[in-house]
């Protein structure tokens, strides 16, 4: 016997009629029952229903709302009614303040409390089968008959009146060489919904054994394949729990229910370059890769060819990696906790002996991460603390940072002293920062010594904070990145190969310390706009914010202004070279204390640069 209920549809004034059927496979059953979607049910006192609708719309990833009921639409079955011998009732589970206390089949006892209640109908179209199936991937069930793992993640949803509940995710093991048509093909069947919400090391979830599911059968990984996780409506099983109503229902596991609700927002087989994702690994230990748009991967690349032109043709041509910038730059969309350093003191019978190349790339990375809301620090030479302490309270009162940042300095001394520095309380489970960022930072070549492009050691002037680099190659979820322009900066040892065959002076000023990203460009202060313009360009993706947010809480809207305030601006960094000029920092070719930074003025050469950057990261598609 069919229960039927009168929904309100998420959009005002429509209204359907669903029929309530039991459903043990997750298939995708869209295309069966006269063409019914499926859906999970949640049923709660309509006291909570407001908040609870609220709730899905936080999270739509994991609570794709589809309808509700209307208190005292419950339609019974009548008395006497044939039972339909097509279909069976539904499985629910019955919670009493927030703890299950059993299944049902039916939920006819209850028809009193139903009447002050009100039901939820939760998308379950999607279907991951069907994606494996267009990409040729078999199922690791063939039978068909296992109830894939769903795990409960340390991601919390984002919370609304008495809902508070983490994300449950369900898990695929993909081949790695699939990973890409498979993200792809799920987007293109599942639209946002397909999309995955983590693709890597579990543990990056919260989630300690996929041999342990908190719902289903265990997810089993091969050789060569990654775990891949998309949101589950189980999320609904977590939010019930957390509310605590005095009843409330909802479907069991593996449940569905008929409705020939429509969603308004199909997805479309031919996917935009806009929602087109692509897939790059970020990181080996822990491993995890990053999602992101075609157009903003192109966009990326872009910004990426731009910096490489060579203006001081020291043939830095030799040294370019393809997508290193792009690398850099999800990787650091993804930390939460970044250290910037930088200071060549190249000038060593000058006092300061900086140069002008290096500063500004950092405080413009620095302005656009603040603006991100990430923590920001910067660690410097201990003879050169006052200096960068003064630089960076002048760039606050001139507007072109938003607050000041620490600044921090490394003695050195052993591998316990790096390990000390990088990690809250010397545990490498507990780091303290997520990325490290080198930007025109002078790096220890492979005799111990750090050298100017004329191959004069100036080491007596740099503090050992290759080290920190060099440890954070050992402790899982430290990245890094190099940005130079001449192979003798830290973290170009990435390249050093091609700086000894190609730099002039290469065999002896290369750098022997590499990161794990080399960001090579004309300037390395070019490297910095470049960085900040490419975390511009991500968080505006919506297929990439979706990922970094895992489909809960609320999206920043694309070029949200307080990240086009903060970017790198031709007025900004106008402002910024004339505070090193206050402060005779003198450019790095022709020592000379003005506006001009290796050498080049300015006007007419890093302005253009400055603005072209920007004009293509903020010109829409």
């Amino acid at each position: 016997m069919p229960f039927t209920l009168h929904l309100r549809s998420c959009l005002p004034s429509a209204r359907r009629c669903v029929i309530l059927q039991k459903k043990l496979s997750s298939r995708n059953t869209s295309s069966t029952a006269g063409g019914l979607r499926p859906a999970s049910v949640v049923v709660l006192p309509s006291s909570l229903a407001a908040a609870f609708e609220r709730f899905c719309q936080a999270n739509n990833g994991p609570l794709p709302l589809l309808g509700r009921s209307q208190p005292e639409k419950w339609l019974l079955p009548a008395r006497g009614a044939a039972p339909d011998s097509r279909m069976g009732c539904p499985q629910f589970l019955k919670y009493e303040f927030g703890a299950c206390t059993g299944s049902l089949a039916s939920l006819e006892g209850h028809s009193e409390q139903l009447r002050d209640m009100v039901a939820f109908l939760l998308d379950c179209s999607f279907s991951l089968e069907g994606a494996l199936e267009k990409v040729g991937l078999p199922r690791r069930d063939p039978a068909g008959h296992g109830h894939t793992g769903a795990y409960k993640t340390t991601v919390p949803c984002a919370t609304h009146a008495g809902f508070c509940c983490p994300l449950v995710v369900t898990a695929r093991p993909v081949p790695e060489v699939e990973l890409g048509r498979l993200v792809r093909a799920s987007c293109s069947l599942g639209g946002a919904r397909g999309q995955p919400v983590h693709i890597g090391d579990p543990e990056l979830l919260g989630i300690k054994e996929l041999s342990r599911p908190d719902y289903g059968d265990a997810v089993v990984c091969q050789p060569g394949d990654v775990p891949v996780f998309w949101p589950s409506q189980l999320t609904s099983l977590e939010a019930v729990s957390s509310c605590k109503a005095p009843l409330a229902f909802a479907s069991t596991p593996g449940s569905t229910v008929m409705t020939d609700l429509k969603d308004t927002k199909a997805p479309d087989s031919l996917l935009s370059p806009e929602r087109t994702p692509e897939v790059h690994r970020i990181s080996q230990d822990p491993l995890h890769y990053s999602v992101a748009s075609a157009s903003a991967v192109r966009k990326v690349r872009e910004l990426e060819a731009m910096i490489s032109l060579d203006p001081g043709n020291r043939g830095i041509g030799h040294l370019l990696c393809k997508d290193e910038l792009l690398r850099a730059s999800l990787s650091l969309s993804h930390a939460r906790s970044v250290l910037i350093t930088t200071g060549f003191p190249t000038h060593f019978n000058h006092e300061p002996p900086e140069e002008t190349d290096g500063p500004p790339g950092a405080i413009a990375l620095a302005a656009f991460l603040q603006a991100l809301e990430k923590e920001v620090s910067m660690t410097v030479d201990q003879r050169a603390v006052n200096l960068h302490r003064k630089l960076v309270e002048d760039a606050v009162e001139q507007g072109v940072l938003k607050a000041e940042i620490p600044i921090l300095t490394y003695q050195g001394g052993s591998v316990e002293a790096a390990q000390a520095f990088l990690c809250k309380d010397g545990n490498p489970k507990s780091p303290r920062f997520d990325h490290l960022v080198a930007i025109e930072r002078a790096g220890r070549a492979a005799d111990g010594g750090y050298y100017n492009a004329r191959k004069v050691n100036i080491q007596h002037l740099v503090d050992p904070i290759d080290d920190l680099f060099l440890a954070a190659k050992k402790i899982p979820g430290i990245s890094s990145t190099g940005v130079g322009d001449g192979g003798n900066e830290l973290g170009m040892g990435k390249v050093k190969a091609a700086v000894k065959r190609h730099i002039r002076n290469g065999d002896v000023i290369a750098c022997d310390v590499e990161a794990d990203c080399a960001v090579v460009a004309g300037v390395s202060n070019w490297g910095g706009y470049a960085l900040a313009c490419a975390l511009y360009v991500l968080n505006s993706c919506e297929v990439h914010g979706r990922y970094l947010r895992k489909a809960v809480g609320p999206s920043r809207a694309p070029g949200d202004q307080s990240w086009t305030r903060a970017l790198p601006s031709v007025t900004k960094e106008e402002k910024m070279l004339r505070i090193l000029v206050r402060h005779k920092v003198r450019s790095g070719v022709s020592g000379v204390v003005g506006m001009e930074v290796d050498g080049l003025p300015f006007h007419g050469t890093h302005a253009e640069m400055i603005q072209k950057l920007v004009d293509v990261t903020t010109l829409r598609g």
